[in-house]
């Protein structure tokens, strides 16, 4: 996963409305806010855009989401079904475990020293975490494989139970976690038994790379039984979710545990014939902990820039409501019509938290307009509307110098008064040219300018605004966007 790197917007010197990049377009009726007149709109050429900085590919609101639930989940108390679910699941894995351990008889007999080693040494590779989305892959194959073949397979669930039991208890008394967790993390042991059975069923004997299917059999049904344990987990829960889609969520972690499996397989035809030689796995151990605690601190980055990017943009709305009450008040409006339109058209959570950025920051471009300007109570002159015009702008300009997210918010709100007849402004973009966020605040931002009372007129109702959108759509707006606003209104 790459690294966030902040970047530097262009400096960009106060907007002046300047003749050289000033076109003359026609264009259709339009208010100030959304409705009105017949006049001429000046554009700025497309050539004069800047194009914003990229929002860094991990500042996706779904799995930034999914990383903070899922943080939370695991180290909180439990509520009474999670308690249960995991007191049935783990209770379940301990008696099949002692089941297993009194009716499989060995002819292995490691010393004590060998099996607290092997132990120990899954506990410190269990406190080694790699987080992906709502998971995470723990590098614990590295020292299952080797136990294996060198502790009787009876005694492996327990002694996978135990290492778990003991990094628990550490973390409880570190403060990282609620103890309760501990029975959730032993009902994760299940995936243990997989591989003991089979290799068990096999018979027991000593690694050899002439028994690879026996292996790949062995890795399968330890993926198998940990499905089905997470699957009757979280049914107790109360959260039923289909064995293909909950395998597509924990398939990153068991493409980790195939790849580790091999140099787990080799850790342990060395420990065969030297059992301390295993121990050589936790240097390796030690730098997948660096990089997963690097990991995690680009994750803290990557939450720690979305948390800013939305204060950001809260506060920038806050100034835009302190420069002019009706402008700020009005973007709020529009917020919750474009959420609203979001949800009816499907928009996926990035989509979505753009959308809603784009809405509050619309007008953002208004703060370098003069206020009698904005404030006039009459119809606004050609010069007048060319300088109200510029406040795409000015808004694009001042989201760039943010950068990030913002940046990219930047460009959208640029689009918020094109038409999609190519006769709106600043660039005279048309259909799908405009981006369908754009598209969507443009049309909600009309709506709520026409059913809000100005100086200059009087709100319509939402049927009257309603069906001028409708009259308009194909032309100005979107049909579809209108549409789905006119479903949102109808659903309350």
């Amino acid at each position: 996963m790459d690294a966030l790197w902040p970047t530097a917007a262009p400096a960009l010197s106060p907007l002046r409305v300047n003749a050289a990049r000033l076109r003359k377009i026609p264009r259709s009726s339009e208010a100030r806010g959304g409705e009105g007149g017949d006049t001429t709109v000046v554009a700025i050429d497309a050539a004069s855009h800047i194009p914003p900085a990229r929002a860094p590919a991990e500042l996706d609101p779904e799995a930034d989401a999914a990383v903070e639930a899922a943080r939370v989940d695991r180290v909180g108390r439990l509520g009474s079904r999670q308690l249960w679910a995991a007191l049935v699941v783990g209770g379940g894995f301990l008696a099949a475990a002692l089941t297993f351990a009194f009716l499989h008889d060995s002819s292995r007999s490691p010393s004590v020293f060998v099996a607290v080693a092997l132990v120990v040494a899954y506990t410190l590779v269990y406190r080694v975490e790699f987080e992906f989305g709502s998971g995470m892959a723990v590098p614990t194959q590295l020292l299952l494989v080797p136990m294996l073949f060198v502790l009787p397979l009876g005694l492996v669930p327990l002694a996978v139970a135990a290492a778990i039991v003991v990094a628990n208890l550490v973390e409880e008394a570190e403060g990282r976690i609620h103890l309760e967790q501990l029975f959730v993390r032993l009902a994760s042991a299940w995936h243990a038994l997989g591989p003991v059975l089979v290799l068990a069923a096999a018979g027991e004997s000593s690694p050899s790379l002439d028994q690879w299917p026996v292996y790949l059999v062995a890795l399968a049904a330890q993926f198998a039984i940990e499905l089905l344990s997470i699957a009757v987990r979280l049914r107790l829960k109360g959260t039923a979710i289909p064995l293909r889609v909950l395998a597509q969520k924990v398939s990153r972690a068991w493409q980790v545990d195939a790849i580790l499996a091999s140099l787990g397989l080799l850790a342990a035809i060395v420990a065969v014939s030297q059992p301390a030689a295993v121990l050589l796995v936790l240097p390796l151990v030690l730098l997948l902990r660096t990089f997963s605690l690097e990991r995690r601190a680009r994750l803290d980055h990557a939450l720690e820039l979305s948390h800013a990017y939305r204060g950001t943009a809260l506060l920038l709305g806050d100034v835009v409501e302190a420069d002019d009450a009706y402008t700020g008040s009005h973007s709020r409006d529009v917020v919750a019509l474009v959420l609203g339109v979001a949800d009816d058209l499907g928009l996926d959570a990035r989509d979505r938290r753009d959308a809603e950025f784009v809405a509050l920051l619309h007008d953002v471009g208004k703060i370098r307009i003069p206020a009698e300007i904005i404030d006039k109570p009459g119809k606004l002159t050609a010069e007048e509307r060319a300088v109200i015009e510029t406040h795409t702008v000015v808004g694009e300009e001042m989201l760039v110098r943010v950068g990030g997210v913002l940046g990219e918010v930047g460009r959208l709100v640029r689009s918020c008064h094109e038409h999609v007849d190519g006769r709106g402004y600043p660039d005279g973009l048309a259909g799908d040219q405009i981006p369908l966020v754009a598209r969507i605040v443009c049309c909600c931002d009309a709506y709520s300018a026409m059913t809000t009372d100005r100086p200059y007129r009087a709100a319509r109702s939402r049927d009257e605004a309603l069906a001028e959108l409708r009259r308009c759509a194909g032309t100005q707006f979107d049909a579809g966007v209108v549409e789905a606003l006119a479903r949102t209104l109808a659903r309350g």
